[in-house]
């Protein structure tokens, strides 16, 4: 789950789902959005438990659902895996296109669609860009105390415009790669990250094998967040058929990506970079 600026967004809800956020101490009503990739079973059988557990705890706001258009037979099923009393407003938003998904005062939500044997996207959240004000230009015009909030409200104060005393702050930026071989969606999501969590199922002796089934290897992965600027790679997503973990940091690395890089494991918690 990506917890933002007070707003927690689950992506991918797998098998025992509910479990790990009882141990993450990650209650329903911390849930605002629930992103979901693709239908396969490790990353939505969960959903039938949590949107049960929504309801159950009688969760006060709206709660929106994305996931693949064409796979809404499969969120259906889950939803309604079996009885219960609907008590929460859970929006459904599907999604069959690229673009942006959703706008709030915090972020703006886009899909862009990746390549699997079955249709999946991935999700990125681009802060607003903000202010940050320059104290050596404010002071050099004589605005201090109320009047620095109020020249960042009005846009000028006595003749200064904002930009005399300020720079831009570039917003943050978070993306959530799943299941895919290397694709154009893959780099436009990762494009100047803060923070990305992407897929590494193989590693990339099995570079062939991890084609044919729609995934990428750890150095594929590295190499994309090399490229394009990423500050905290965060892999995951491993086949079970490699036992040393370690294996995916150190191939990384020989692809050259040089930034701040976690190797997942479960209950881990990763913090999204400070802003610049």
């Amino acid at each position: 789950m990506l917890r933002w600026d007070g707003e927690g967004i689950l992506f991918d809800p797998g098998e025992g789902t509910q479990r790990q956020m009882l141990r993450a101490g990650v209650a329903a009503h911390d849930l605002n959005r629930i992103c979901v990739t693709h239908f396969h079973g490790d990353h939505s059988l969960g959903l039938a438990g949590v949107i049960q557990r929504i309801n159950l705890d009688r969760v006060p706001h709206e709660i929106t659902a994305h996931y693949p258009r064409s796979g809404q037979r499969f969120f259906e099923r889950l939803r309604y895996a079996t009885a219960y009393r609907e008590t929460v407003a859970l929006t459904e938003a599907p999604v069959d296109t690229d673009g942006p998904l959703a706008r709030t005062p915090a972020y703006t939500l886009d899909a862009r669609r990746l390549s699997h044997p079955v249709e999946s996207y991935g999700y990125r959240l681009t802060e607003p860009d903000g202010r940050r004000m320059l104290p050596d230009r404010l002071a050099a015009h004589g605005i201090k105390g109320p009047d620095v909030g109020r020249i960042q409200r009005e846009g000028s104060l006595n003749g200064v415009p904002l930009d005399e005393v300020s720079e831009v702050r570039r917003g943050q930026r978070f993306a959530f790669v799943m299941d895919t071989r290397l694709c154009a969606g893959v780099h436009t999501l990762a494009e100047d990250c803060d923070l990305l969590v992407i897929e590494s199922t193989f590693l990339d002796e099995d570079e062939a094998l991890a084609a044919d089934h729609g995934h990428l290897t750890a150095g594929q992965a590295a190499r994309v967040a090399r490229d394009a600027g990423v500050r905290h790679l965060v892999l995951t997503h491993f086949s079970q058929r490699y036992p040393e973990p370690e294996e995916f940091e150190r191939q990384a690395r020989a692809a050259g990506y040089a930034g701040e890089l976690t190797v997942a494991r479960d209950l881990t918690r990763v913090p999204v970079p400070k802003r610049r």
